[in-house]
């Protein structure tokens, strides 16, 4: 097992944070040409929006089939062909000759980009001593919001600059170069134990997952707090790119900057974590994001931004402690665990648009606000039971350790993963 800031978790580290800047990079490229989409295909903002959502909704789906094949094929061969197949698609994407086939390239890449997120936490638990996995989860989710920055502030300056199809071009070339860095780093596995992919297995693995409430709780907290989060940005490009702000696509891709604070929130995580329980530093993410929210009602670009700042380290705060506590806690089949997780998350996103657009349709942007605080209720009401679990739990442990005294349950114990690894 790799411990902790030691060279290999150092190498493994970079290459997995590595793959997940590259995963985002594609992913959102496409978000801060919404509004151009629309003009130029003279679609509504709900379709024009399909772009995104329908990539992170085959993405969803592609979790549930890399996440079980990976514990039975291994990890790092589907993070590796997946990512490359990204960069290529994102290269075809230039040449798409109308929105329509856009699309189906949208939903074709969301497929495939799905291989790295479905396994890689999966094989920090193979890997990683439990010491070394929060603050690996942390760096991991950091790259995650440095790759969208970069796939928004790219996607809309080289589409400003010169066109749309150039922005898909130049973001396959450099995904391309990421992947060749990304093969060479990635160490091999040591510590996977293949099992035999039955599907019979797989969905009740699944539905065991499901029947944890622990488990529970953070798919859905992750998933609605994701369907506000995301979905917050998409409706603002169509806010700020109207008077009385007027910003064109560059301007709008540097609006991204501001997931920054989501970069420091989740390279905090770890250390939040040692003075506070998970679900309490998962509260504090959502009021975080709740009170970011509130301060984009102002008239002032400066203070928007500024909202958005602290909304994103509130998210993604929130989002590094759901991540972590469900590799943590899952009792066996890591990978369909985690998946299960980037299932939920990735749903709310994808479903987001058909949430807050009757929002958005009635009262503008403070109607999308007024949306999204209704979900952001339930997450607190979500966090709060998961502070309770855990706040029971020691009592639990101590009746379990005083059981494991025998040798016969030691044995028993040995020979299944913990829940909380």
């Amino acid at each position: 097992m790799i411990d902790a800031h030691s060279r290999a978790w150092w190498r493994a580290t970079l290459a997995l944070s590595l793959g997940s800047f590259l995963v985002f990079l594609n992913l959102y490229a496409v978000q801060p040409l919404l509004p151009e989409l629309h003009r130029v295909h003279g679609v509504s903002t709900l379709v024009a929006n399909l772009a995104m959502s329908l990539a992170t909704l085959s993405l969803a789906a592609a979790l549930l089939v890399f996440g079980p094949l990976s514990d039975a094929i291994g990890r790092g061969g589907i993070m590796r062909l997946t990512l490359l197949a990204a960069g290529g698609l994102s290269l075809v994407q230039g040449l798409a000759p109308n929105f329509e086939v856009l699309l189906s390239l949208r939903v074709l890449q969301g497929f495939v980009l799905g291989g790295l997120p479905a396994v890689a936490i999966a094989w920090m638990g193979d890997e990683f001593e439990r010491s070394a996995m929060l603050p690996a989860v942390g760096l991991y989710i950091a790259a995650n919001s440095l790759g969208g920055i970069a796939g928004r502030v790219i996607g809309g300056w080289v589409a400003e600059v010169a066109g749309i199809p150039a922005s898909f071009l130049t973001v396959g070339s450099l995904t391309l170069v990421g992947v060749a860095l990304f093969w060479r780093l990635l160490p091999a596995a040591r510590g996977f134990a293949p099992r035999r992919f039955r599907l019979s297995e797989a969905l009740g693995d699944l539905a065991g997952h499901l029947r944890q409430p622990d488990l529970r709780g953070a798919y859905l907290l992750g998933g609605l707090n994701f369907l506000v989060f995301i979905n917050l940005y998409s409706y603002l490009t169509f806010r700020l790119s109207a008077a009385p702000f007027s910003l064109d696509a560059r301007w709008l891709g540097l609006l991204f900057l501001t997931y920054l604070g989501g970069t420091l929130g989740s390279s905090l995580s770890g250390r939040l974590a040692r003075r506070a329980a998970p679900p309490t530093c998962m509260a504090l993410g959502t009021l975080l994001l709740a009170a970011g929210m509130a301060m984009t009602l102002a008239p002032s670009l400066a203070v928007i931004l500024v909202g958005l700042t602290l909304a994103a380290f509130g998210f993604f705060l929130a989002h590094s402690m759901a991540s972590g506590w469900v590799g943590r806690r899952a009792r066996g089949a890591r990978g369909s665990a985690s998946a299960l997780y980037l299932v939920f998350y990735y749903l709310g996103a994808s479903l987001g648009g058909l949430w807050l657009e009757p929002f958005w349709r009635a009262g503008a942007w403070p109607g999308v606000l007024v949306g999204g605080g209704l979900v952001l209720v339930v997450t607190l009401t979500l966090a709060w039971r998961l502070r309770r679990w855990a706040a029971a739990e020691p009592s639990t442990q101590g009746m379990a350790e005083a059981s494991a005294s025998s040798p016969q349950t030691s044995a028993r114990r040995s020979e299944r993963p913990q829940a909380d690894l």
